[in-house]
């Protein structure tokens, strides 16, 4: 009787530590291989290009890009590999429009080497994975004020941000203003100071 072949996974953390856990975590279980690294955007999507994993185990905030601008670029390069999150910040606003870009799920990093093994061999065999909820509802802004946080800290002009997200000035105006209200800044680089302080950069 032959085996199943094994699961290969692509580990995607900016902390050594963590990638180094992970792949502890899998080595006890068969049939799951890690056959690959990368600690930031662009290294994730050359190694996925190159590796075309099952799975994409994908830490939420890298130090180029969030997971919500991540995943797309993952699916464009190897379109059959699932993409699982894996934070230790299940609230985190990013959570939401990463999942709608196309992960597949959410893990937290505290999760045990049976979760882990059981998260990958769910997304595999079904597409997604359904074991942790964000709790989007905890997040001090909402998905949309979020979009326009992600693209202000990116540098992008409030005409760029109307453009790439279909709003009109005003809009992403008044969607800035709520977010600077929420986080106590008075300006462009306090909201950002204050967005990474909260977690959410």
């Amino acid at each position: 009787m032959l085996s199943e072949p094994s699961i290969r996974v692509l580990v995607v953390d900016d902390h050594p530590v963590v990638r180094e856990g992970v792949v502890t975590q899998l080595s006890r279980h068969g049939g799951i291989e890690v056959v690959g690294y990368a600690a930031d955007a662009a290294g994730a999507v050359r190694e996925c290009a190159r590796e075309r994993p099952d799975v994409v185990l994908l830490d939420v905030r890298l130090p180029d890009a969030l997971a919500a601008d991540v995943v797309p670029r993952l699916r464009a390069v190897s379109s059959s590999s699932r993409i699982l999150l894996f934070t230790a910040f299940p609230e985190h606003a990013a959570v939401a429009p990463s999942l709608a870009a196309g992960a597949c799920g959410l893990l937290v990093k505290d999760a045990s080497g049976t979760a882990l093994r059981d998260a990958l061999r769910e997304v595999v065999r079904t597409g997604s994975y359904g074991g942790a909820e964000p709790a989007v509802a905890n997040a001090p802004v909402t998905p949309r004020e979020y979009d326009v946080l992600r693209l202000v800290a990116f540098g992008h002009t409030n005409s760029e941000i109307g453009e790439q997200l279909g709003l009109s000035l005003n809009t992403v105006k008044g969607y800035l203003r709520n977010v600077m209200h929420k986080l106590d800044a008075r300006n462009r680089a306090q909201v950002i100071a204050n967005a990474r302080a909260h977690g959410l950069l």
